[in-house]
C-alpha cells in the first residue's frame, strides 16, 4: 500500500510532445521525445513505444508525464521524466487527458 503523502510526492503533469526522434543506439525500439510541460519547461523523455506508435501519431499529442522522476541515462541519453501508459508486450495505450487541458496542468 502507498500512503497519501507518498503518492502526493509524485508530480504528474499534462505534457505535449513537440519532437520525436529515433534512438538508433537503443537495444529495443525507442524514441527520444521532447515534451512541453508548461511552467516546468521542455523535457527529454526516452520511451520504449516505437513498436506501437508512428512518429506522426505522437507529434502534438497531449500525454501524462511523471515530471519529478529521477533522471536516468538510457542508451546515452538523459531521460528527465516518464510518460504513463497502460499495456503489455502486445499493446500499449498512452494515458492522455479526455478534455483539452493546458500543458503543465497537474494531475492528482
Amino acid at each position: 500500500m502507498v500512503s497519501i503523502s507518498d503518492f502526493s510526492a509524485i508530480d504528474i503533469r499534462v505534457g505535449r510532445i513537440l519532437e520525436v526522434d529515433d534512438m538508433e543506439t537503443a537495444r529495443k525500439p525507442m524514441y527520444k521525445l521532447k515534451v512541453d510541460l508548461g511552467e516546468l519547461g521542455t523535457r527529454t523523455i526516452v520511451a520504449g513505444i516505437k513498436a506501437f506508435y508512428a512518429k506522426e501519431q505522437l507529434l502534438g499529442r497531449k500525454i501524462i508525464v511523471v515530471a519529478n522522476l529521477e533522471q536516468k541515462s538510457i542508451a546515452g541519453v538523459i531521460s528527465d521524466g516518464m510518460l504513463l501508459a497502460a499495456g503489455d508486450d502486445q499493446l500499449i495505450a498512452l494515458l492522455q487527458p479526455d478534455k483539452d487541458m493546458e500543458v503543465g496542468s497537474k494531475v492528482g
